[in-house]
Order: structure tokens, then sequence, then C-alpha cells
């Protein structure tokens, strides 16, 4: 059971990405100038700490390496109960994030998990 996920749309976009980039993970936003998005970055250069939930990690075939995604504590508080799928639409990405250059922007999609979802999850 995973808290996080992502569409083959989704996974097309990473391939690229991990190609031009290297190893990448997401940071689930809290807001601000970027509204609450799925911002991807270059592996680790988005600092991580104890103000972080680490939601999973992502395989996607064709990248080697695991694409952690990780959630701000505060927002994870509001966000718990629900299961996330990371997408890919048209239209501007944040500037901060490895997608702005394609024309395209990550999003969520989120639905409630299931009490069985929960009690796996611990």
């Amino acid at each position: 059971m995973s808290r996080v996920d992502l569409t083959e749309s989704a996974a097309v976009l990473l391939r690229k990405l991990s190609a031009q980039h290297g190893p990448l993970m997401f940071h689930q936003s809290g807001g601000c100038c970027d509204g609450s998005a799925p911002m991807c970055y270059p592996a680790g250069e988005f600092r991580t700490g104890s103000s972080d939930v680490r939601l999973g990690e992502l395989l996607v075939d064709g990248i080697p390496e695991p694409i952690e995604v990780w959630m701000s504590a505060a927002q994870f508080e509001y966000w718990r109960h629900t299961h996330l799928t990371i997408d890919v639409v048209p239209g501007r990405g944040s500037g901060f994030s490895l997608e702005a250059p394609e024309g395209v922007r990550f999003l969520i999609r989120s639905r409630l998990l299931t009490e069985d979802e929960l009690t796996a999850l611990g």
C-alpha cells in the first residue's frame, strides 16, 4: 500500500526529465507563490527535514532510481487520509519545477483512503 502513485502521462514526462537531469524527487508544496502543486526537482536539490513527511517513492520503468515524494508536515495533517496520484496536464508549470519549460505542469489528483488502506498504512 502506498500513499502516492502516478499516471502513465506523468511517467513519460519523468523519463524525459530523468534523462536530462538525473535522479529526481517531488515535494508537494503547501501554497505560497506556486499554490499547492507537486514540485519536481533533481534529487537532493530541495532540502527536506523534520518539517517534512516522506509519502513514499515512485518506481518508474526506465528510471533506475526511485523518485521520493515529500510533503510538508503541516500540509500532511490535512492530506493524511488521502491517496495522491501525480498527473501532468497542459499549462504553465512553476518556474521552480523541472517541467516548467515543457509547457505542462504536474498536479495532484486525490481520493480518500479506504479504512482497509488506512489500516495497512499503520
